[in-house]
């Protein structure tokens, strides 16, 4: 049996091992795969198994792939695969859901306490020598911040959205939460309110919901208009739920007062996004995700959504 990974170099940069994928077949790993279709089709047309994090595999791949079986996503998004098609080739899409909950919100709190401390510029002032000039005992170049008494509203308030909340709340933040089906677990943490609700009452708001049509540029110039001035925003979800213009426009204006952001619109970002120069803006390499603890959970579970697609009961199926 063959099996290919489209783009393995993300996931495993040469801090894993891939020994347990080839227990199952004659593997072959590419570390990057051009999106072109043509050459997609060139690396897995004689594939069973086709394993990918980003790189597309829509209906023209499929259609003139037939080998292919089984199709691994090494993430928890799987809208790069065309799962109606696959579904109509009887070809099972399974996904990797839940390996990331306590590093994504770990990182959202890290955006959070950067924009609030700004620890990095300090540590960086102090090793360029300013301390050692500086007239007084101590000094900083931004407003400090603490966040007990402060009120975060996180939109999407699933595993993610509750493991920041909980971090939140033991940070002394009371916790508002939207866009998610209501649980006792989730009432524990915070109050449930409707969105234009949670906008006007937060001083930090987190996006820890998926990306659907409906809510596609959900933060725009209306939105905002709704939240509180001064407001804070994270977003380690996906970069299509913000308009850019806008959260530029009101990050220079001063109507938000921070973004903390890990995703953007176009990944890599382009030279022209508009947050490149925005004031108050943190931009990470859409990196959450990527402790070796959760990529070695993408991997293990992977294995195991191979193993019982081959012993006929696949799990993880999103198609």
């Amino acid at each position: 049996m063959k099996i290919v990974i489209l783009d393995g170099y993300t996931e495993n940069p040469g801090d894993l091992s891939w020994e347990a994928l080839e227990e199952f077949g004659a593997l072959t790993v590419y570390d990057r795969t051009p999106y072109e279709p043509a050459e997609i089709i060139r690396r897995i047309a004689d594939a069973e198994i086709v394993i990918t994090n980003k790189v597309p595999l829509g209906r023209e791949v499929l259609e003139a792939c037939p080998s292919v079986r089984f199709i691994a996503v090494l993430a928890t998004g799987y809208n790069v695969v065309d799962v109606a098609c696959a579904r109509e080739r009887g070809i099972p899409v399974s996904n990797v859901p839940a390996y990331g909950t306590q590093a994504v919100a770990q990182f959202a709190i890290a955006l959070l306490l950067e924009i609030c401390a700004h620890v990095a510029h300090h540590s960086d002032a102090v090793h360029a020598g300013r301390w050692e000039s500086a007239p007084d005992w101590t000094f900083w170049d931004y407003p400090l911040i603490e966040l007990a008494g402060k009120t975060m509203g996180i939109v999407g308030f699933g595993r993610i959205g509750q493991a920041t909340g909980r971090i939140a709340k033991a940070l002394g933040m009371t916790v508002l939460a939207s866009g998610s089906r209501e649980t006792e677990a989730g009432r524990a943490i915070a109050e449930y309110v409707d969105l234009d609700t949670l906008y006007a009452r937060s001083d930090v708001i987190a996006l820890h919901c998926p990306l659907f049509p409906e809510n596609t540029g959900m933060i725009n110039r209306e939105s905002i208009a709704k939240m509180k001035p001064g407001v804070i925003l994270i977003n380690n979800a996906r970069g299509g739920l913000v308009v850019e213009q806008d959260l530029a426009d009101a990050l220079n204006a001063g109507r938000v007062l921070a973004a903390g952001l890990d995703v953007v619109s176009t990944e890599p970002i382009r030279p022209d996004n508009p947050l490149l120069k925005a004031k108050n803006c943190l931009i990470t390499p859409h990196i959450s995700w990527a402790p070796k603890e959760a990529r070695q959970r993408i991997l293990d579970t992977t294995c195991e959504n191979l193993r019982a697609f081959l012993a006929g009961a696949p799990v993880n199926v999103v198609n």
